[in-house]
């Protein structure tokens, strides 16, 4: 498959895509919202001539969040326009650039989806000097775009597994031309370098600089703040802990996993976090039909000695809820979804646990393990016995904690090594 197969597909494609996007917001109403922006047809007021990032959700969003701050510090005259593709990453950039957005220091919108007149009506409006896609979110008409209009393109904190490098290697034809145009790729790992360079980037534009995800900041006040909020519910001294970002699948293994605790630790809470927004209810309702008493974080009531459930139904308060708990479960990792962030609880100083299917991690899962910082359960029943374990073992956890945040120092410095890279690439523009 060439480009102009691909857009000839694509086009063809609508219809289906439109159907998806409404199936999606009989959920989640933010769906059908700002459709025109995503065929760059009534894009918000843009400053041109900055940088553009690009993360799609909002893993990217976050990770991407001090490399905009480092940008905005270095770079102070350009405007950063924000894109992403889900309505959970824009709640997400938002809540992350309050001030910025407010100030036009950073601008956002949706990303216009991959058509030629809808990408290049789009960077017509932006005019950027830079192009900065997440990870591994590969456009071929947005980036031969770019390349058309002399836009140096990088791929950032980029990964690839071998997976999905099979994947790209099925469509040859539209990938090598696609990876050819790219100014370069900053990879985690030389692994997934090479993987790049045998799809077709060419070697000169591919390195390694790690994962930004290492260079996580914590705002010191954070910690105080979970530690005062756990002792105005009297909740010192309660075994607590955290099941976070969980996909449909999970929440069963983890309420079963919770009441197992329960015959054991009587007083523990479950914070429970759901991945997506439109989830909620209905995992409130799952909490409720189990039999688990359960109250909202949205509803901002004090957690009682009785509750043994927090749902974690707010926005962009993810390391608030970690930093409250002792333990930490990370989901999208019971099913095969391929896991999220372990970094973000191993940065807080907590033992971190998660299923088998950890895909989108393999390195940083593969380094937490081998320190002692992550122990992978395969059902709820093996979470249970964990929790067990390390609820009840003080040592075990501070051991599990020293070893979290050793691995963060000893990989940090990539967000670094990719301003520099950047750097060239703006000076050169």
């Amino acid at each position: 498959m060439n480009r102009t197969l691909y857009s000839f597909l694509l086009h063809l494609a609508l219809p289906l895509i439109l159907l998806r996007l409404y199936l999606r917001s009989r959920q989640a109403p933010a769906y059908r919202q700002r459709l025109a922006e995503r065929f760059a047809l009534a894009l918000p007021p843009l400053r041109p001539g900055g940088i553009w990032v690009h993360a799609v959700s909002v893993g990217e969003s976050i990770a991407a969040a001090p490399l905009i701050r480092a940008l905005r510090q270095r770079h102070p005259e350009l405007p950063i326009t924000v894109t992403c593709m889900t309505p959970t990453g824009s709640e997400r950039i938002r809540a992350l650039f309050d001030a910025e957005i407010r100030a036009g220091d950073v601008q956002h919108c949706y990303l216009p989806y991959d058509l030629p007149w809808a990408a290049a009506r789009f960077l017509d409006r932006i005019r950027p000097k830079l192009a900065l896609i997440m990870e591994t979110e590969l456009w071929p008409n947005h980036i031969h775009q770019c390349a058309r209009r002399g836009i140096p393109t990088v791929l950032a904190n980029a990964r690839l597994s071998e997976k999905s490098a099979r994947g790209y290697a099925r469509f040859a034809g539209l990938t090598r031309p696609m990876l050819a145009e790219m100014d370069w790729i900053a990879a985690q790992t030389e692994a997934e370098a090479e993987r790049f360079r045998r799809l077709g980037a060419r070697a000169e534009c591919v390195g390694v600089t790690g994962s930004i995800k290492f260079d996580l900041s914590i705002d010191p006040e954070l910690q105080p703040r979970a530690k005062a909020l756990r002792a105005s519910w009297g909740a010192e001294r309660r075994p607590l802990w955290i099941a976070a970002s969980t996909h449909a699948g999970e929440d069963e293994q983890i309420l079963a996993a919770h009441r197992q605790l329960l015959a054991s630790h009587p007083d523990a809470l479950l914070i429970l976090v759901p991945r997506h927004p439109e989830r909620f209810d209905a995992v409130l309702a799952l909490c409720r039909r189990e039999g688990f008493a359960t109250v909202r974080r949205s509803a901002a009531q004090p957690v009682t000695a009785q509750d043994q459930v927090l749902l974690g139904d707010t926005m962009g308060e993810l390391l608030f809820l970690y930093a409250l708990a002792d333990v930490a479960f990370v989901g999208g990792s019971l099913v095969p979804n391929g896991g999220h962030n372990l970094l973000e609880p191993a940065a807080l100083g907590l033992p971190v646990l998660s299923g088998p299917h950890l895909f989108n991690f393999l390195e940083i899962a593969a380094q937490l393990r081998a320190a002692g910082a992550l122990v992978e359960v395969g059902d709820g029943a093996s979470l249970a016995h964990c929790l067990q374990t390390l609820l009840g073992t003080p040592a075990a956890r501070q051991d599990m904690s020293r070893a979290g945040l050793e691995v963060l120092r000893a990989n940090q410095g990539a967000l670094q090594r990719l301003l520099a890279c950047v750097q060239k690439l703006l000076v050169s523009y």
